[in-house]
């Protein structure tokens, strides 16, 4: 974390408390991002426990390439945890990357251009996206609005009553956090976890 957005989060009068309760918090690249985009596939809408349990089965039973996700047995992939649908957005994902997607690519896009490209993979929508921008590609501008714990974070340093925010109020608060709102997202998680 730069010293930069450190500084600014720090002061702010809302998040300002969060930030030095936690101190300088880091977005650090993924070595790869097809696992780290199967891993958010995993994730999604599921407990964290629940997500876990799952991920470790799968990397135990399978090899998290394009390639191994695609050679695996149906029942395999079942059998990790994952519904039929889930297995079909991983196996999604790896047509994607064998197909061209690279890490690579990945890098030289601006984040709406990855927004575009993931989100063309079934599967893969805004949200998913929005947490490779942050967690894999570590782009310091990123505000996932669509997260239940963004949503929570906004309500307790804000002191909105629970569900009473819309998402356009929070991009708009988040606003005073740019060009650090993936920064202002990680201390946002940390309120509630």
């Amino acid at each position: 974390m730069s010293d930069d957005a450190y500084r600014e989060l720090r002061a702010d009068p809302h998040l300002g408390d969060v930030v030095e309760e936690h101190g300088p918090l880091s977005l650090d690249p993924a070595d790869d991002p097809f696992e780290r985009l199967v891993v958010s596939i995993v994730n999604q809408q599921l407990s964290t426990t629940a997500a876990a349990t799952i991920r470790d089965r799968l990397f135990d039973r399978v090899e998290v390439t394009p390639e191994g996700i695609l050679a695996a047995d149906e029942a395999v992939l079942r059998d990790c945890g994952l519904s039929n649908q889930k297995v079909g957005y991983v196996r999604n994902v790896a047509d994607a990357f064998r197909d061209g997607l690279s890490a690579e690519s990945l890098r030289k896009m601006d984040d709406d251009e990855v927004v575009a490209a993931l989100t063309e993979i079934r599967g893969v929508g805004d949200w998913t996206a929005k947490m490779f921008l942050i967690f894999v590609l570590a782009r310091e501008d990123v505000f996932p609005v669509e997260d239940l714990g963004i949503r929570r974070g906004m309500e307790h340093v804000f002191g909105f009553e629970p569900d009473a925010v819309s998402r356009g109020e929070m991009r708009e608060r988040a606003e005073r956090w740019a060009p650090y709102r993936s920064y202002a997202s990680r201390y946002l998680w940390r309120c509630v976890d």
